[in-house]
């Protein structure tokens, strides 16, 4: 089970890479404001075959690497008395299992655990590596100040993953992915037809077809939101972490006294109450976003058994 969830640790940073390929043309050049940047921006200048590689997909690639590593470090020497990290990462496989089974049921479970494992995992230290020294603070500038101070860094070296909004549409692409192939298999397509576009409830005779027009607009309906499940996914994502690092720049550039050690010491006084709210929200944002989607599967993978309930009444 655990390399299941290291090679989904593998592909998301790739698959978040390929759409910020493809969506290389919009990255501009640097704007000079005094405030967080929306975009991600190349760290190898944004002409070329480069123009991918942004800070926030360095950073992810990062995390990916550090996870990787800590999770094959951990359960490579299995041993009968296992060490602190091997108890540590079993504790947490163990218990997001009987979170996942207790949604999605015992049979689905074995397949939707590694995504939905990762998800959390992945997500929420994506979102506290925001937090971490020098991310967002270290980078280049044309506003230098007393002491060559500046208030604004215009071109962060590193930005966390979930504050790109292409990292957060691959994360949220690859889960409904798993999530179709996950009902295929256990509706058939046909299944998957009749799911979605028939009668619920165990209607039968001339209720049955008289009511089978509606059912087959909330059918639509139902196809149209699934259709719009990846945008929301991501849009909440990276809205709530690019909020949090709004937040962390506003309060660390409230006070501007023109002093130059008063204003450091506030600039690193008056965020701090926020740091533990924003690991709050990291850990909240990672369990949302798995969370939703393991209701998604639940949602979609539960007919059969329902059938079966029916048959046996």
């Amino acid at each position: 089970m655990t390399r299941l969830i290291v090679s989904f640790f593998t592909f998301l940073p790739l698959l978040a890479a390929a759409s910020e390929a493809g969506h290389g043309g919009g990255h501009g050049a640097p704007e000079a404001k005094h405030e967080v940047s929306a975009k991600a921006l190349p760290l190898l200048g944004d002409h070329g075959w480069t123009s991918f590689l942004t800070n926030s997909i360095f950073v992810s690639g990062l995390v990916t690497v550090i996870l990787l590593w800590f999770f094959r470090s951990a359960m490579k020497p299995k041993a009968l008395l296992p060490g602190k990290k091997q108890n540590f990462v079993e504790l947490i496989v163990e218990f997001l299992y009987g979170q996942v089974e207790n949604i999605v049921g015992p049979k689905v479970a074995p397949s939707a655990f590694p995504l939905l494992a990762t998800i959390f995992i992945y997500v929420t230290i994506s979102n506290w590596t925001g937090l971490l020294p020098g991310v967002g603070t270290i980078g280049l500038s044309s506003h230098i100040g007393p002491l060559h101070s500046t208030t604004h860094v215009e071109t962060p070296l590193l930005r966390p993953g979930s504050a790109d909004m292409n990292m957060t549409f691959g994360i949220a692409l690859c889960a409904m992915i798993v999530w179709f192939f996950l009902t295929i298999r256990e509706l058939g397509f046909m299944g998957f037809i009749s799911h979605t576009f028939g009668p619920k409830g165990g209607l039968q005779g001339m209720l049955k077809y008289a009511l089978m027009p509606i059912f087959f607009i909330v059918g639509v309906i139902e196809i149209i939101s699934i259709l719009f499940r990846p945008m929301t996914l991501s849009l909440r994502l990276y809205g709530n972490v690019f909020a949090g690092e709004n937040l962390l720049h506003t309060m660390g550039t409230l006070v501007k006294s023109g002093n130059a050690t008063i204003d450091f010491l506030s600039s690193v006084l008056i965020p701090l109450p926020f740091y533990f709210l924003e690991l709050l929200v990291g850990v909240l944002q990672g369990m949302v976003f798995a969370l939703l989607v393991a209701v998604f599967i639940k949602l979609s993978t539960t007919h059969d058994e329902e059938h079966g309930e029916e048959h046996a009444h």
